[in-house]
Parts: C-alpha cells; structure tokens; sequence
C-alpha cells in the first residue's frame, strides 16, 4: 500500500496482502475516483487504495491501465486485469455486490434508464464547472450561465421527486455520482471571488441536499473539506501538484 502518499515514478509496485479483497487506484482530490470510493464505503466492501501520482505516473501503473488515468479496480481472482472508468466502476460494483448489500439503482428498468439518463446529463455541470475553474483567460462568456442552467435540471428533478435523495429516502447511485462535484462547488470562489454561492431559492433543494449528503456514512469517509481541496487547487495553479497535502 502507499500508507496515504501517491506513488511515483520510480517507485515499485506495492506488495499487496493476498486476502480476497479489492484493489482500488486513487488520487485523493480526483472526483471520478471519489465516485468509486462513495460506491464501495456505501456497500460496506473492503477494499485496498493506493494513491497514483498523476503528474509523475509509477511505470508500473501503466501495466494496470494502459491509459494512465484513476481509477481503476483489480479484482480478485482476475489478475493482471484491471477495469477502469468510474461509470464503468460503478455499474460493475452495483451488479457484481447487490446481493447482500443495498442496491443504489431502482429495481425498476425503466426507472434505473431515467437515473442513467441523469447521471449523463450531470456532464454539463462538470464541463461548465472546469471551464470556470481552470480558465486562464478570464471567465469564458456564458459558462456561469451554462453551469446554473445545468444545476437546474437536478433542482427540478429533487423537487419532483419528493424526496431528501434523489435515491429516495437514502442517498441512490444519482446522489453518489454527482456527489464528488457538490462537494468541491465552493471552490468556484477560487475563480469567481469570495462572494460566489449558490442562490438559495434558486437552487434550495440542492443546498438542502448537500447538508444532508455531508452526514452520509459513505460520504464522510472521503470528504475532504473546501479549504483542503482549495490548498491543492492553488498547487495545482502554480504547477507543484502536492497531492499529498493530506498524507
């Protein structure tokens, strides 16, 4: 394991205990991958992390994804196979452990295509999100519109279902998916000044939402506060990456 610190180029492959659990491949500020860690801590799964310097990728890594990304999952009894993409993860994770653990889909096809449809549709959120964040040029004309427009649909969806979560009276795999991008909103004050928030009326059920996903389990076990995450976005503007700020 990497005891919490990203391995790099030059490092080893970690030796790991052969005890039938999970694999995961992680970078500790990477959104697709908090997905997979919110999917497994809410399933109770045991798993291995190791943290992937991404600026400086382990030789070894590349063995484990050809395309060099996070994350990605080793399976037991499938070695020298990894999957990868975190949608890809996720859908894996809710078939292969819905068993004994909760499932976060609905049971109903027609029901989990909508949430599927939802969770693609989340995509405009996080292109207008980094289109923001990491300008270098000024705010693009238009993207604090696109990302409040994208905002919208996921405020109507809560108010017409009715419920604290999108999955219901627990957080689904819609609540779990788009969790890691609610989590870092704040850090659109980097970008956009310390006056930047939500608009409460606009986008009440959302900021209600938020506060009640903070107290989630499976949340709390990879939340990493606004002001930590803004420590590594300033690192990653002045091109040091210290992805270990945590470590």
């Amino acid at each position: 394991m990497s005891n919490g610190r990203h391995l790099a180029k030059g490092s080893s492959a970690p030796v790991l205990p052969n005890d039938g659990k999970l694999v995961l491949y992680s970078m500790r500020f990477c959104p697709y991958a908090q997905r997979v860690h919110l999917m497994l801590d809410a399933k109770k799964i045991p798993y291995h992390t190791v943290y992937i310097n991404l600026s400086e990728k382990p030789e070894w890594y590349f063995e484990k994804n050809p395309l060099g990304k996070v994350p990605a999952l080793a399976v037991p009894g499938k070695e020298g196979i990894t999957l990868y993409e975190s949608l890809v993860l996720a859908d894996y994770i809710e078939e292969e452990y819905s068993t004994q653990q909760r499932k976060l889909y609905p049971t109903d096809p027609f029901r989990k295509a909508q949430d599927r449809i939802l969770i693609e549709r989340f995509s405009g959120v996080i292109t207008a999100y980094y289109r923001i964040l990491f300008s270098t040029d000024g705010i693009p004309p238009g993207a604090i519109t696109e990302f409040g427009i994208a905002l919208d649909v996921f405020e109507k969806e809560l108010k017409s279902r009715g419920t604290a979560y999108f999955g219901g009276d627990k957080p689904g795999m819609i609540d779990y998916m788009i969790w890691p991008w609610c989590e870092r909103v704040d850090l659109l004050k980097f970008a956009l000044g310390d006056k930047y928030e939500l608009d409460k009326e606009r986008f009440g059920k959302l900021l209600q939402w938020r506060d009640l996903m903070e107290k989630d389990d499976a949340v709390k076990q990879s939340f990493i506060s606004t002001e930590d995450h803004t420590k590594f976005l300033q690192s990653r503007k002045n091109g040091e990456n210290n992805y270990d700020i945590l470590a």
